[in-house]
């Protein structure tokens, strides 16, 4: 520790004696100083001991040591050393009556001991105390590389939380605690995640103080290199650090950057592994995908799961909205991680994916696909929940943005944090499967995509698709102008008023041919109905009698509400 002014009055060489201040000599000194200056105030910062022999000083008038003294005080000098037999025999009572009401320390310094031994007797103290910090932080820089490559993080925060007399802890790249040191700490770092949020959203390396609780002063730090942090570690102790302990924190960082930025090199061959186990999965080729698997992902392969595709895509058009999803406290959070990832939807959704994977400790396969991520997760785990309230969370952005003055799926709510591109995410859900049927999986994963695509929403389950009706599929541009192209010759004749034809083949399309029931719907003869059919097959130039052409039609009719 730095040296204090009991240290100097018990250093046997100084002979010190205090006269003023005696239960404040457990203050550290961080410069001894000569001033003669009447007011040397202005040229202090805060922490020194002030040596004087009152040359310019009238030390016996009470009322000019009493205003001396006081400001000294006020400019945070810490002790008062008046050195005697130079130009007063004695302290002068005036100035020690000054310094007992001030509450400053005051020392005698004896005509044997010269100055310029107090100032080297502090710097002495001061180089000996950085050296101990030093080298207790090389110690502390081991021990850290030590459990960091013999326990992981976990070692490393135990360690650091030692070194520090504190606790620590450890945060993804969503901001989800990974793990803390001691485990006590967890309940404190989780109410410290939306501080670790607004953090992320800095350029890296970035830092922050905060008020972690009564008894806490939390450093949080950014870990990584690139643009977005990769994870943030957390530092709670009762006091500001020293500086054996910042040594210790800053190795810490240096290791864990170390290991994220190593991670990156890992993740790039898990994903080229990936990428080669889904090849085989989508060839037909399963006991070979298994066998590359292996451990990393062969958990993955031997339990029901789902392949998910998302993309980026242009927004839908105006007035085509998604249902209005209520956002949840999980939604809420995602949004932001969301809005803070600079708009780079596709890297935030693996991002949110992997990280709900690793804390289930279940196996996830990423692999991003030209502008499209193609996903494999287990069947109602962690992943494919945070997959569906990303989803949510982007759902409820855009109706909350249209309702407030936007048109709803015009991108002014995603679109908003893509850098103004526009672009919105995509989602598409396969059935839950297995290995031997990946690629109809895949295929499912596709129409569940087009239909999200089509029909402005975010995420769409092909489940829901095969359960619905699909009729809502016939909203699309191309099939309305292929549906007015076909009846269009019959509003024309029925625009000139000679007949009812379009009514009339809708009224016998849905009585399925039968000529009395559609009639009697009409409230005409059923010979005239007969009459109006064969003027449809006129006109259109195609026989009813086909059933294709009945169900292009009646489709037509639908597309159309015609």
């Amino acid at each position: 520790m730095p040296p204090t002014l009991a240290s100097l009055v018990h250093h046997s060489a100084l002979k010190l004696t205090v006269r003023a201040g005696e239960e404040r000599l457990d203050t550290p000194v961080r410069w001894a100083h000569v001033s003669e200056l009447a007011d040397p105030v202005p040229y202090m910062e805060g922490g020194e001991l002030l040596l004087i022999t009152a040359l310019k000083l009238d030390a016996d008038d009470p009322e000019a040591m009493r205003r001396y003294v006081k400001r000294l005080a006020g400019a945070g000098v810490v002790g008062l050393g008046f050195a005697v037999g130079v130009n007063y025999d004695a302290v002068p009572d005036a100035l020690v009556k000054a310094a007992r009401q001030e509450g400053l320390p005051l020392l005698e310094v004896p005509p044997r001991t010269p100055f310029i031994a107090i100032s080297k007797a502090v710097s002495a103290a001061i180089a000996a105390d950085q050296y101990r910090a030093v080298t207790s932080g090389f110690a502390a820089q081991r021990e850290l590389t030590k459990q960091a490559l013999n326990e992981g993080p976990e070692g490393l925060l135990a360690v650091l939380a030692a070194q520090v007399d504190g606790w620590a802890a450890l945060y993804d790249a969503s901001g989800a605690v990974v793990a803390t040191a001691p485990e006590w700490a967890g309940r404190r770092a989780a109410r410290l995640t939306a501080d670790v949020e607004r953090l992320r959203e800095r350029p890296a390396p970035a830092s922050a103080v905060v008020a972690g609780g009564a008894d806490d002063r939390v450093e949080l730090h950014s870990i990584g290199t690139g643009r977005r942090a990769r994870a943030a570690l957390a530092v709670g102790t009762a006091s500001a650090l020293g500086t054996a302990e910042r040594y210790a924190l800053h190795s810490a960082i240096a290791l864990l950057t170390l290991t994220t930025e190593r991670s990156r090199a890992l993740y790039a061959a898990e994903q080229r592994i990936g990428a080669a186990v889904l090849r085989m999965l989508l060839a037909g080729e399963p006991d070979h995908a298994r066998a590359v698997a292996g451990d990393l992902y062969g958990e993955l392969l031997d339990a029901p799961f789902r392949m998910v595709l998302a993309e980026a895509a242009t927004p839908p058009p105006s007035g085509v909205a998604g249902p209005v999803v209520p956002a949840s406290g999980t939604a809420s959070l995602l949004a932001e991680a969301v809005t803070g990832a600079g708009g780079d939807l596709l890297p935030a959704l693996a991002d949110v994916v992997e990280s709900a994977a690793a804390r289930a400790g279940e196996a996830v396969l990423v692999v991003p696909d030209g502008e499209r991520l193609v996903l494999l997760v287990v069947d109602g785990g962690a992943a494919a929940e945070a997959c569906g309230h990303y989803a949510e969370a982007l759902e409820a952005t855009r109706v909350g943005s249209a309702g407030s003055g936007g048109s709803a799926g015009s991108g002014s709510g995603t679109g908003s944090g893509s850098g103004g591109s526009g672009d919105e995410l995509v989602v598409g859900f396969s059935a839950p499967s297995g290995p031997i049927a990946a690629a109809t999986a895949f295929k499912q994963a596709e129409q569940a995509l087009s239909v999200a695509r089509r029909r402005g929403r975010v995420l769409v389950e092909h489940e829901d698709v095969v359960a619905g009706s699909v009729l809502p599929l016939l909203g699309d541009d191309a099939v309305r102008a292929f549906a007015d192209g076909l009846l269009r010759a019959l509003r024309d004749h029925d625009a000139t008023g000679r007949g009812d034809l379009v009514a009339s083949l809708r009224a016998w399309l849905s009585r399925h041919g039968q000529w009395d029931a559609a009639a009697a719907d009409l409230g005409v003869h059923r010979h005239t109905l007969r009459y109006r059919m064969r003027r449809v097959e006129e006109i259109l130039g195609r026989s009813l009698d086909d059933p294709d052409v009945r169900m292009e039609l009646w489709l037509a009719l639908k597309a159309t509400g015609g």
